[in-house]
């Protein structure tokens, strides 16, 4: 819903659901579709919304269409509405997906009559935060809010039965109001077994049967296999593998040496020194991402499976607060704390110099912190760097 260059003015006011509607800003256009940012006219306790017109083209004068040919984009723009609301509308009730609040007809488009449906307005996508992130990546506990925010809404609408087919970070939206992530765009959704659009998601989130699907489709041929809600998991597998990196991956994931041995790839990734994030042992991540971005897609992890992951048993809020403590006595080289034995119930912080990791030891000692007395002692860093991590420490 935003970053988009507009062919056109928006409308000034719009009539929907018996109220008067200013419309304030645009959000972002595709090619059928305009989005808008409207306040209620006359009621200043009302919550802004978001208005997304599917706009018809003007009528041309032409030869008429012959038989079998592709409908008119004025077609498309009346199927796309029917096709989004209808899902929004089963969808309906969920806090990690967009609500639905209604649907009006705008008799004063440019181009004749539009539909239109009438959103909650949510905040900044995932896509900002990513160009917010200057290239080093989101916060773990950002990774980690998104992801599972994320995986609930796939549960659910797989559950019903649809794909939602375009996941991709401009289609993740965090709510500041209700403190979560939802899906928006519903365009290309269908449900399982019975898919009505051919070219479905995004170059870069594109799960392999898709482009396969795609590329027997513009030669003229019928695939034999049917997109699953599988391909859902895959855009999200590339989305958490960005905000890891804070890199697009769009040139990574449609490589040769992609296609080879993706599991190389992101091991890279996760192993790069210059990833801000490898001051927090992330390989819960790296495994569940793993699970997302298998070639085939019967063994890719289901949404309900993946919420299962070990990554989200962490504790990435204290995490982050104790990183922020201890960073008060110098630079943080990386920090864990086990959820399982050996190690559980401690807290293993790794200083740039010994200096720094003396001071800490001595400050930190006696502090109260999360209703819990701190007690600190040095722990060998050999032993740290190859995994040994007693539970008696002292």
């Amino acid at each position: 819903m935003s970053g988009c260059v507009w062919g056109a003015a928006p409308p000034l006011l719009l009539e929907a659901l018996g109220r008067l509607w200013e419309v304030q800003a645009p959000l972002g256009s595709g090619s059928s579709a305009s989005v808008y940012r409207v306040r209620c006219c006359g009621d200043p306790r009302a919550p802004p919304g978001a208005v997304k017109e599917f706009v018809p083209p003007p009528a041309r004068p032409g030869p008429a269409r012959r038989p079998g040919a592709r409908p008119p984009a004025a077609d498309c723009a009346e199927y796309g509405f029917r096709k989004e609301r209808a899902a929004l509308e089963q969808l309906r009730g969920h806090r990690n997906i967009v609500t639905l609040y209604g649907v009006f007809t705008n008799h004063y488009s440019a181009n004749g009559p539009s539909r239109c449906l009438l959103l909650e307005l949510l905040d900044i996508s995932v896509s900002e935060l990513l160009l917010h992130s200057s290239n080093q990546g989101c916060s773990m506990w950002m990774i980690q809010h998104c992801a599972r925010d994320v995986l609930e809404a796939l549960a659910f609408l797989h559950h019903k039965g649809y794909v939602h087919a375009d996941l991709k970070p401009r289609n993740i939206l965090w709510s500041a109001e209700e403190e979560c992530f939802k899906l928006i765009d519903f365009g290309l959704s269908f449900k399982e077994g019975n898919q009505d659009v051919k070219y479905i998601q995004t170059d870069g989130y594109r799960a392999p049967e898709a482009e396969l699907q795609n590329c027997l489709a513009q030669a003229g041929l019928q695939s034999e296999t049917e997109c699953t809600s599988a391909v859902d998991l895959w855009s999200l597998g590339i989305v958490l593998l960005e905000m890891f990196s804070g890199m697009k991956l769009k040139h990574t994931v449609q490589s040769q040496e992609w296609k080879t041995n993706s599991s190389a790839i992101i091991d890279r990734i996760f192993a790069s020194e210059g990833v801000v994030n490898s001051a927090i042992p992330a390989y819960h991540l790296r495994d569940l991402i793993k699970s997302m971005l298998h070639c085939d897609q019967g063994k890719r992890a289901s949404a309900e499976k993946a919420l299962c992951s070990p990554f989200f048993s962490i504790p990435f809020d204290i995490l982050e607060d104790i990183r922020e403590e201890c960073q008060k006595y110098g630079p943080v080289v990386s920090l864990l704390i086990p959820k399982e034995n050996p190690g559980k119930g401690q807290v293993f912080v790794e200083y740039a110099n010994a200096g720094d990791s003396k001071a800490a030891q001595k400050m930190l000692t006696g502090k109260i912190f999360d209703g819990k007395f701190v007690v600190a002692t040095f722990y060998p860093l050999s032993a740290y760097k190859r995994g040994y991590l007693y539970q008696n420490l002292l």
